[in-house]
């Protein structure tokens, strides 16, 4: 019977350090004895048949011939195994990227030659590309947030592990305030999830003045310039951008609001007075002002109207304003006003049919709006803040208390009397 012969080994390398399981065939496969990598003999081997014997590697450098012996002799074939050295990773540029995979990562390190796995976290890279025995080029694949430990495969074993971190994508869940002028320049707080590491911070698309990243759940942003309207607020990280399924919106504001009438345009100093104010722009009103002191409460009917109750407030003129987020509005005046106050009439006798011109004297009688005998209301004539000229109206005879109005209130009372005419 001849002796063995070899024809081929597979996988035809190794790691180093031995233990790779590899398939010898060839022929004459009977009665053997040994099966050598080299000079040093195979850690284990089981003849399969007579064509084909599994053996277990030993240690061993370089490449080495692989012989098979039996009773008959010692195979003379020229058959290489090439021990590998293992792979080892030095860095990894990004080392963080999105739960959605889709990272393009740069491995570098040692005897990379011949890569036949990368793994991130125990997940196959989508694709990789072996540049050099020094690089590769490796797609993540998708996982769960977190620290993946990415490791390199060769047929010399598989290497030390690196980490990179699946973050996330960024999630905002609110803006505050909402709203700002066209003109930006809003400073506006932004709440959510997974905000460290942002790169970009838009408004509809436009990027931010400005922002700064306070924590991994607050950022603070300077809203740009934009058009009129809705504006989606969206944050940008390594790992992806926020809520492009559900956006949270900041509402841009067209135009500073604008003031035309105030009804009534007076009041009382105890303040109370409900005042309507009538102008353009005023939706999103923050905040509404009598001569500096905020009213003390009122509504936004619609874009072109407010009622607001005056506060309390020395006598005299105050500006009205509205403020919106598109800023504040020219002021109208309002007047404040102490409640009238009489302190003579003359006469204070007349005829019962009336006509008697009186003259009222007091003060704060500038802004009346009635004059009265009683319940019976009066002509008049405002002749100057303490003096008013009214003319009787007819009544019984006997005395009457005649009193003033103005929108400060009503004054005191002054007694008028009515006398019979004599019977003859």
């Amino acid at each position: 019977m001849p002796p063995p012969v070899v024809s081929s080994v597979s996988p035809n390398q190794g790691p180093t350090s031995g233990g790779a399981t590899v398939t010898v065939t060839g022929s004459v496969f009977t009665g053997v004895t040994n099966v050598r990598f080299g000079a040093k003999q195979a850690t284990s081997f089981t003849v399969d048949s007579s064509t084909q014997i599994t053996a277990v590697t030993p240690s061993g450098l370089g490449t080495v011939n692989v012989t098979v012996s039996t009773t008959q002799g010692t195979s003379s074939q020229a058959v290489p195994y090439t021990y590998v050295t293992a792979p080892s990773l030095s860095g990894l540029s990004p080392n963080q990227g999105p739960v959605s995979g889709g990272t393009t990562v740069t491995l570098t390190g040692a005897n990379l030659s011949g890569a036949t796995a990368v793994q991130f976290g125990g997940v196959p890279a989508s694709s990789f590309t072996v540049n050099s025995g020094t690089q590769i080029t490796a797609v993540a694949p998708a996982r769960a947030a977190g620290a993946a430990a990415v490791t390199v495969t060769t047929p010399g074993g598989t290497s030390n592990a690196l980490t990179f971190t699946y973050i996330a994508a960024p999630a905002v869940t609110g803006v505050s305030p909402n709203q700002g002028p066209v003109s930006g320049g809003t400073t506006v707080t932004l709440t959510g999830a997974n905000f460290s590491g942002a790169t970009a911070v838009q408004f509809g698309g436009v990027a931010a003045a400005s922002f700064t990243v306070n924590s991994g759940t607050q950022i603070t942003a300077v809203a740009p310039a934009h058009a009129a309207g809705a504006a989606a607020v969206t944050v940008t990280t390594p790992s992806g951008t926020s809520n492009a399924a559900d956006p949270h919106a900041f509402f841009y504001y067209a135009a500073t609001p604008l003031l035309t009438v105030l009804a009534p345009p007076s009041g009382p100093t105890a303040g109370g007075t409900a005042v309507t104010l009538t102008g353009s722009d005023l939706l999103g009103a923050t905040a509404v002002q009598f001569g500096g002191v905020a009213a003390s409460s009122f509504t936004v009917d619609s874009g072109t109207q407010i009622t607001a109750v005056a506060p309390a407030r020395a006598a005299g003129a105050a500006a009205v304003t509205v403020t919106t987020p598109g800023g504040t509005s020219s002021p109208v005046g309002y007047v404040y006003l102490d409640a009238p106050v009489l302190v003579s009439l003359v006469p204070d006798l007349g005829p019962e049919h009336g006509g008697t011109v009186v003259t009222l004297s007091g003060s704060d009688l500038a802004a009346t709006t009635t004059v009265q005998f009683g319940a019976v209301p009066a002509s008049f004539t405002v002749a100057s803040p303490t003096q008013i000229t009214t003319v009787v109206p007819t009544g019984p005879a006997g005395p009457v208390p005649v009193t003033v109005t103005t929108p400060a209130g009503t004054s005191n009372g002054l007694t008028y009397t009515r006398i019979a005419a004599p019977d003859i």
